[in-house]
């Protein structure tokens, strides 16, 4: 079996193990790799660049090197080879566990209850949900919603595409470091700059690619592309950037605006001004898009594996026979 057709069946049962089964409630292997890169930040840490790019070095490259051994270790049976693409997939995705957090918080809030809605909302995302009403929680619910799609799900898939199980292994690793070091905490302000600027580079072709899918996904294909258009550029964020605008103008939503992170404000650029303020409802919208872009980024993966090692056959076949036919013209003319 060839490699892209094991990423494919491999990529395939992992996605669709995380629809049927979620996050494991223990053991999951992502908060194994978080306790050891929090073991490791208890050695090395510094007030430091330096000492935070070597942190990243040791736990992203620590975790690849894992996924390559192991890669290798099967790479002579096809089957072996899907099952651990299967289980690397299931294990870096987490669509499922981002719909259902989403939903607990949507329905507290549909119920009236704010304070169950508070004490969910941090599952999500970073905010500080005390500073929030109803409305903006579901806002954040929304854009955490729109965010994770691409980090949580997209993003694995697009380097499981390029790299197979040390891609999506690798992608998860950095995206983890990210949300551990790479805030702009006192603690954290240099040294997770590393982290946080190999999270950029990583995500860029998935937020990219997310963007694209919510908006063919989406209900409004081109308030999707003009948001993107005109208002990505603005947020802070280079990935999530895009993301929020695309999945704003899909659903016709305004996001963005004055955001508190446990204590310290930010004022975010508005994401399609034009569209109406999040209501509750738009928080089971957004699960549905996200569950939509993720199925069509499993397919563009796929085809996109399928294509290049397509490509790639055919040009070692014709310079195969370039090289044929020119050995043999030769010892024609001696």
């Amino acid at each position: 079996m060839r490699a892209d057709r094991v990423f494919a069946y491999g990529a395939a049962a992992g996605l669709l193990g995380d629809l049927l089964l979620g996050d494991p409630r223990r053991g999951h292997p992502v908060a194994a790799f978080g306790r050891a890169a929090g073991a490791v930040e208890r050695a090395l840490w510094r007030d430091h660049r330096g000492w935070g790019a070597l942190h990243t070095a040791v736990c992203a490259g620590g975790a690849v090197c894992l996924a390559v051994a192991a890669e290798r270790s099967l790479r002579t049976s096809p089957a072996a080879s899907a099952v651990l693409t299967a289980a690397a997939t299931w294990a870096v995705v987490g669509g499922t566990s981002l719909g259902r957090e989403a939903r607990a918080v949507g329905g507290a809030l549909a119920a009236g209850d704010i304070e169950v809605a508070r004490e969910r909302l941090p599952h999500l995302c970073g905010r500080d949900p005390q500073a929030l009403d109803a409305d903006g929680i579901a806002r954040a619910v929304v854009e955490s919603v729109a965010e994770n799609t691409s980090d949580a799900v997209v993003g694995a898939l697009v380097w499981g595409a390029v790299a197979g199980v040390p891609g999506l292994v690798g992608f998860r690793a950095v995206n983890t470091l990210d949300a551990m070091v790479g805030h702009k905490s006192a603690r954290h302000r240099r040294y997770g700059w590393a982290s946080a600027r190999l999270d950029d580079v990583a995500g860029w072709p998935g937020a990219r690619l997310t963007a694209v899918l919510a908006a063919v996904a989406g209900g409004d294909p081109r308030g999707a592309v003009r948001a993107w258009r005109a208002d990505a550029a603005r947020h802070p964020s280079p990935n999530a950037g895009p993301v929020e605008a695309s999945f704003a103008g899909a659903l016709g939503v305004r996001l963005g605006g004055t955001l508190s992170y446990a204590g310290r404000v930010e004022h975010r650029p508005v994401l399609n001004g034009s569209g109406r303020a999040v209501r509750v409802g738009d928080i089971e919208r957004a699960v549905r898009l996200s569950r939509r872009v993720s199925l069509l980024a499993l397919g563009a993966s796929v085809a996109g594996r399928l294509l290049a090692t397509s490509l790639a056959t055919s040009l070692t076949t014709s310079r195969t026979k370039s090289l044929a036919k020119s050995r043999v013209t030769k010892g024609r003319t001696s």
